[in-house]
């Protein structure tokens, strides 16, 4: 089996609502820049990555997914994954210019594409092929219900939905007012309204300093809360130890971290208690396993950012064993063959061969941008 051919795309899909924010950003679609890797076999392998639908920026990643790496990957066997990643990965001329950012993100949509291919080659789920149990349960955690746009009452309405008639055991919600009191009482109105047995965590999109972090974060304690997510920059390192050290919340984040040595230092600094990688971002699926491994390795559980990678990223949960999480954004459901499925806050297993990245002609149709 040859590629013989490599289609960048790019769609733009609305969010929740008609938008949504967090304490850093506003959107109003998801963006979803990707790739279409084609065989001589009739197979084809989807892979994307997720942003905020900057246009100009999306098409930087598929300008490095068509004009870098295709060239790299035409004649290829497919189903060589993980040399074909190193070799993407190691390429001098893509790592003088960067090892992160658009040339990894750009890295991460072929890489699951080529696992797309690979799984469908056999005629499997990806998580079976990666050796994964059918008995194993993924729980879900829901956080379209927490946006920092809400209102109080809102929030607390769409966190009470989110448990009683959907059936979730674990929410999140967002932090980061301008007023720091002000989140309190939001997760003081949550917690009253959802009571103590379900799982309730937080997260600041790396909007504090560490001094707020320190004054409010310890404050958290008070209500039971899980995790307190990305409350500092993503790369301060010795800020999230000290952090760490100084309250009594468990610190959790590595959405926006690129490869398994950056997580490494927050693990070695003892910075963190829950890794988050996102395989849109830290190289795929191969990235994140790396990762998974080493959360294994340090007895640190590793709960997967959803991004808008929760298809592909699901296969890998259900496979590695330091990994039993996974985050709930029904974004982009619809523009699935297979999309996933929650059920009384449990994924059900996929079926179909593949990674569940294959994305329906009509999505194309509806959110496609031209490149």
């Amino acid at each position: 089996m040859k590629i013989i051919e490599v289609v960048p795309f790019l769609l733009h899909v609305p969010v929740t609502g008609g938008g949504i924010a967090d304490s850093t950003h506003e959107i109003s679609h998801w963006g979803m820049p990707g790739c279409r890797i084609v065989t001589d076999s009739g197979l084809v392998g989807f892979g994307y990555t997720g942003t905020h639908a900057a246009a100009s920026l999306d098409k930087l990643i598929t300008s490095c997914i068509s004009d870098v790496y295709a060239p790299l990957l035409l004649g290829e066997d497919p189903r060589e994954v993980r040399s074909l990643h190193c070799k993407l990965l190691y390429d001098p001329p893509t790592h003088w210019v960067g090892r992160g950012g658009i040339t990894q993100m750009a890295l991460s949509a072929v890489d699951i594409a080529l696992w797309d291919i690979k799984a469908k080659a056999v005629g499997e789920p990806l998580w079976h092929l990666l050796g994964g149990s059918a008995g194993k349960s993924v729980e879900a955690y829901n956080t379209d219900c927490g946006w920092l746009n809400l209102s109080k009452e809102e929030l607390v309405d769409g966190c009470r939905h989110m448990i009683e008639e959907e059936g979730f055991a674990a929410v999140k919600m967002k932090v980061g007012k301008p007023y720091p009191k002000e989140d309190l009482e939001r997760v003081e109105a949550v917690r009253s309204a959802i009571g103590s047995k379900v799982r309730l965590m937080v997260d600041a999109n790396a909007k504090w300093d560490l001094p707020t972090a320190i004054q409010f974060g310890s404050r958290f304690a008070d209500f039971d809360v899980t995790w307190f997510e990305e409350p500092l920059w993503h790369d301060d390192v010795r800020g999230h130890a000290k952090l760490a050290n100084a309250i009594d919340i468990p610190i959790a984040l590595g959405e926006l971290l690129y490869n398994r040595y950056q997580f490494r230092e927050f693990v070695t600094a003892e910075a963190v208690h829950y890794l988050q990688p996102d395989a849109s971002r830290c190289g795929g699926i191969t990235g994140l396993w790396e990762i998974a491994d080493l959360g294994l390795v340090h007895n640190i559980p590793v709960s997967p950012h959803h991004g808008d990678m929760m298809q592909a990223q699901l296969h890998a949960v259900i496979a590695h064993s330091g990994c039993s999480q996974l985050e709930f954004i029904p974004w982009t459901l619809h523009c699935f063959e297979e999309p996933v499925c929650v059920k009384d806050g449990r994924y059900r297993m996929p079926e179909q061969p593949g990674a569940g990245t294959t994305i329906t002609p009509d999505c194309f149709e509806k959110y496609g941008i031209s490149l």
